[in-house]
């Protein structure tokens, strides 16, 4: 059973200005890495996590705040390459009281020129 649907566009040039220290405070170490790892995407890359978060907030019903970090909501690869979310702390506690131990999140990213999307969809 679907218990919640996420989705979220973002343009990508609105990472070129970041601080490193900004988003060393929203991004994993892995995720930079990953970022860094292809320096002509490298904001395309960030936009896409920013655009799973966000997506995955979205479904959840809820937003960053004190229950939810930036931390708590990743993108990591799996051995295909295949994006996938990785959740922790309190987003994963939320995830818990709205689906259930056993939720399974679905994570689709695409990019197009200037912009980024995300979906996601949290299964009971």
């Amino acid at each position: 059973m679907i218990t919640g649907i996420g989705i979220d566009l973002v343009e990508c040039d609105r990472f070129l200005d970041w601080s490193a220290f900004k988003k060393q405070r929203i991004f994993t170490k892995k995720e930079l890495e990953y970022a860094d790892n292809d320096n002509a995407n490298s904001e395309k890359h960030l936009a896409n996590f920013w655009a799973a978060r966000e997506a995955f907030l979205k479904a959840l019903g809820t937003g960053f705040g004190d229950d939810i970090a930036f931390s708590d909501v990743s993108v990591v690869h799996n051995d295909a390459g295949r994006p996938e979310l990785l959740i922790a702390g309190g987003a994963k506690a939320a995830l818990k009281e709205i689906a259930g131990a056993d939720a399974h999140v679905h994570l689709s990213i695409t990019d197009q020129a200037d912009y980024c999307a995300a979906m996601v969809v949290i299964e009971k």
